[in-house]
């Protein structure tokens, strides 16, 4: 495995009975770097997981963590589960410190550790309580203290943000991206491509099982080309909406109040360029401008979905 690959998986397949849940997926997660892995609900990524964690084998196929197995290179690996868990009666400190300890943290260590990440994730005061006594949001962020307290060199997160309110999940947002400007390497899964979009370096995206899409963010930007306008006329709305669908190359212009903008989706194949240059010819515009491709777009797209599909995605501000 290269020096710079902290991951490796190739051409790895994973059967349960009848279901075929990881159909031949490879993926490279390069040192340093914030890989999301990305997909619908039981798309397969919790699976993938597992077996980079060597909790699961592999049907078929390679799977090297760290120049090893998982099992070799566990106490440099956090790894925060789909499935939630904590010693519900034992303290919050109690807790880390003996999580700290299976990992190989110094004693002398522990508790400075500890008091920093309490602090960092906005928890004051709770490492003397109960974990049962603490809300549900408190308890997943003790969790994710549990996976990052040994310092480790890879760090696994399997939707970490599920249930979280916005608030905590801006805080978890900042300390993954902290982690990273320390070096340490992040593969998540989420099925939230919003938040896959604000952190990660690159993106691997499956559904039933496969890899369909594995590249940058810049690069899938550049590959898949926006298909929305924003177009914001000074005029009479109801004149400009029909002057515009009108234009060739529009598939269909419709308002969204929050912006308080005309959304024009364009037809496949449809010039952008070309579609603005001809908005700003049939209605006087305050602005016009494309809206950038979002990872949601970009899945639809790859999976087959219809105009219609889109069409909602897009109305609905998605």
């Amino acid at each position: 495995m290269p020096d710079d690959c902290v991951i490796r998986m190739q051409d790895v397949h994973k059967r349960f009975g009848a279901t075929h849940a990881v159909c031949g997926v490879t993926l490279q997660v390069e040192r340093g770097s914030v890989c999301g892995f990305l997909g619908p609900n039981g798309a397969g990524k919790s699976t993938s997981i597992r077996m980079i964690m060597s909790i699961i084998v592999p049907d078929q196929g390679l799977v090297e963590v760290l120049g090893a197995s998982a099992l070799e290179a566990k106490d440099r690996i956090g790894y925060l589960p789909e499935e939630r868990g904590l010693y519900r009666t034992m303290r919050v400190a109690e807790f880390l410190r003996f999580m700290a300890r299976l990992k190989g943290v110094a004693s002398t260590q522990t508790d400075a550790r500890i008091g920093e990440w309490l602090e960092r994730l906005e928890l004051p005061g709770v490492s003397r309580k109960r974990c049962m006594e603490l809300s549900k949001g408190m308890q997943q962020k003790v969790q994710f203290i549990a996976a990052v307290v040994h310092a480790p060199d890879l760090l696994i997160l399997d939707e970490p943000f599920s249930g979280l309110d916005p608030v905590n999940t801006r805080v978890l947002t900042r300390e993954i991206r902290g982690l990273q400007e320390r070096g340490t390497t992040i593969l998540f899964s989420t099925h939230q491509m919003r938040t896959a979009e604000e952190l990660c370096d690159r993106v691997v995206l499956i559904h039933r099982g496969e890899k369909l899409l594995d590249e940058t963010l810049d690069s899938i930007r550049q590959r898949f080309d926006p298909r929305t306008v924003l177009a914001e006329p000074t005029g009479d709305r109801a004149a400009a909406t029909a002057a515009i669908q009108s234009l060739p190359g529009v598939a269909e212009a419709r308002w969204h109040d929050e912006s308080q903008a005309l959304r024009v989706r364009l037809r496949e194949g449809g010039d952008p360029r070309a579609a603005m240059r001809a908005m700003l010819d049939v209605a006087p515009m305050r602005r016009v401008e494309l809206r950038r491709t979002t990872l949601d777009e970009v899945f639809v797209r790859l999976v087959g979905g219809d105009e219609s599909v889109l069409a909602a995605q897009e109305a609905s501000g998605d």
